[in-house]
């Protein structure tokens, strides 16, 4: 299997000069992202209100999502990158979760950027990464159902946590979803009504230009979210 691992970051920006600073480095912070040694793939984002999907900004999250030759990779960059320094002054929590992939179907940006590198173990956390761009004449459509089918991570006791992000608001975006195994997982996307639907209504009237559906198994984690490590909950 391949050594490639994957880290997602979850930056909190809670002043409003740091809020600032956040939204800043969405522009400037790729030049130092994209030269980090060993990096194949990455994607800075924002994120939405609340869970899942949500065309409404949250300003005082963002993420950044990072494919590594290796892992020895990653943590070079992590230690010893000056522009983490920086967010890691800026921000009042950052969370990072390093992963390796299950498996990935579909096209992010014209191509797959993930390799398996680990099997599925139905006992173990799993990690989740969707991404879709929404073709223009089904915007409003698409929104309008957001919510009915996402009604099910409401009160989901296998759900850990859950962020709609995205690379271009209302158009491209992306969820992250960490759950407590595969059975979770499952439930979810069999046993919802609401979310069976919303696949049912993709699949009939073809919302997205591109999407992505992948799975992780998550191994390892940095720092706090809500003041807790997400994966030792």
């Amino acid at each position: 299997m391949s050594k490639q691992i994957t880290t997602i970051s979850f930056f909190r920006f809670s002043s409003l000069r740091d809020k600032l600073w956040g939204f800043q480095m969405m522009q400037f912070a790729h030049k130092d992202i994209a030269k980090a040694e060993g990096l194949t793939f990455y994607r800075l984002m924002g994120s939405g209100k609340g869970k899942g999907f949500n065309p409404l900004p949250d300003w005082s999250v963002y993420s950044l999502l990072q494919v590594w030759d290796s892992e020895d990779a990653a943590q070079f960059f992590f230690e010893s990158s000056h522009l983490m320094q920086q967010y890691s002054n800026h921000t009042s929590e950052i969370f990072t979760l390093y992963m390796k992939n299950i498996s990935a179907g579909g096209t992010w940006v014209g191509k797959n950027p993930f390799e398996k590198g680990a099997d599925l173990d139905p006992k173990l956390p799993i990690a989740v990464i969707t991404r879709a761009t929404i073709k223009w004449n089904w915007l409003i459509r698409f929104w309008k159902y957001v919510p009915t089918s996402q009604e099910a991570l409401d009160g989901n006791e296998g759900l850990i946590y859950t962020k709609g992000v995205g690379e271009v608001p209302i158009v491209q975006m992306a969820t992250f979803s960490l759950w407590k195994d595969f059975e979770s997982v499952k439930k979810f996307a069999y046993n919802s009504k609401q979310h069976k639907e919303a696949i049912r209504r993709t699949r009939k009237n073809e919302w997205y230009k591109e999407e992505l559906f992948s799975r992780f198994l998550p191994y390892r984690s940095t720092g706090t979210w809500d003041g807790k490590d997400l994966l030792a909950v």
